[in-house]
């Protein structure tokens, strides 16, 4: 494939630190923190990735161009994107990018090969990320790690949350508001069942009570341990006399 005169595979070392220098404005739709980079590059280790993909892109695409043999970016094609194709930092004949809303694109795409490393940072509306993680968890083999950004956004909080507890990753590390999980070597939820009952986010919470959202376990604690006068208060709030 034609590499366009572009990078050939730098120094970890150096492309962090090329990265570094791009000016702040230099994707309009924002990126990862260099502490978040760094991290990528810490957790990666420095054997080649064979396999890996993300959904969104920016400095992490120029990072995983260089760390990776093959990563597939899930995108939409507008000015952002432009300035990571063109970037003189990007290894163009690592890279496919998928063009597209992921809602779309991630339902049809066909991956051939277990990944060792995926990023979701795509659309954050709900139930975008949870949708983009259906599509990438099957492809994820034991100890690959996976990427969740914007943890602060709440629709990504209830995803972090959900997979905090799940026996199939485990949280190795939080990065500014970007977390870190390893694949376990827990059998794989099945993607077309149900089990919901063998899933911890569940078992841990269940049953919900359907008036206040509380857990049974929350609920029965808030009773025993809250003083009257204050579960009255609750109760009118609640507009439960």
């Amino acid at each position: 494939m034609q590499t366009d005169n572009r990078t050939s595979r730098m120094s970890l070392e150096g492309v962090l630190s090329a990265i570094a220098q791009l000016p702040e404005e230099w994707q309009l739709a924002g990126s990862v923190s260099m502490p978040v980079l760094r991290a990528i590059v810490r957790h990666v280790g420095r054997d080649p990735v064979r396999h890996s993909m993300e959904t969104g892109s920016g400095k992490t695409t120029l990072l995983f161009s260089q760390l990776s043999e093959s990563h597939k970016v899930f995108e939409v094609d507008n000015r952002s994107i432009t300035v990571v194709r063109e970037s003189r930092l990007l290894r163009p004949e690592t890279v496919e990018f998928i063009d597209g809303p992921t809602q779309v694109t991630l339902p049809r795409y066909r991956f051939q090969n277990e990944l060792q490393v995926a990023l979701i940072d795509g659309p954050h509306g709900y139930p975008f990320p949870d949708l983009e993680y259906y599509y990438v968890y099957p492809w994820l083999g034991a100890d690959a790690l996976l990427i969740v950004d914007d943890i602060h956004i709440p629709t990504i909080r209830h995803l972090f949350d959900f997979l905090s507890e799940d026996q199939m990753f485990r949280l190795v590390e939080v990065v500014d508001t970007t977390a870190f999980f390893r694949r376990t070597t827990a059998p794989l939820f099945e993607p077309l069942g149900d089990g919901w009952w063998l899933q911890a986010y569940n078992t841990n919470r269940y049953p919900v009570d359907p008036v206040s959202g509380m857990t049974m376990k929350t609920k029965r604690g808030w009773k025993r341990w809250v003083p009257a006068p204050v579960k009255k208060m609750a109760k009118r709030i609640l507009g439960r006399r």
